[in-house]
């Protein structure tokens, strides 16, 4: 089976490569950057939403 990636519309760069993807394959989510498509993170639901969270609450602004 193929796996669906997508990714943010405010993904930059116009050949699209300046972006993170995500999938979900076997209730796992999988992350990967788009120019380097070949490493592969999984994670699960639960720790997605966790991080995600704590990037909605600004914990990581002082990375980007």
């Amino acid at each position: 089976m193929e796996i669906e990636w997508r990714k943010s519309s405010r993904s930059s760069d116009s050949d699209g490569s300046n972006c993170l993807e995500l999938a979900e394959q076997g209730g796992e989510i999988l992350i990967r950057e788009s120019d380097n498509p070949d490493v592969i993170i999984r994670t699960t639901r639960v720790k997605l939403r966790a991080f995600l969270g704590g990037a909605k609450q600004g914990e990581f602004d002082d990375l980007a």
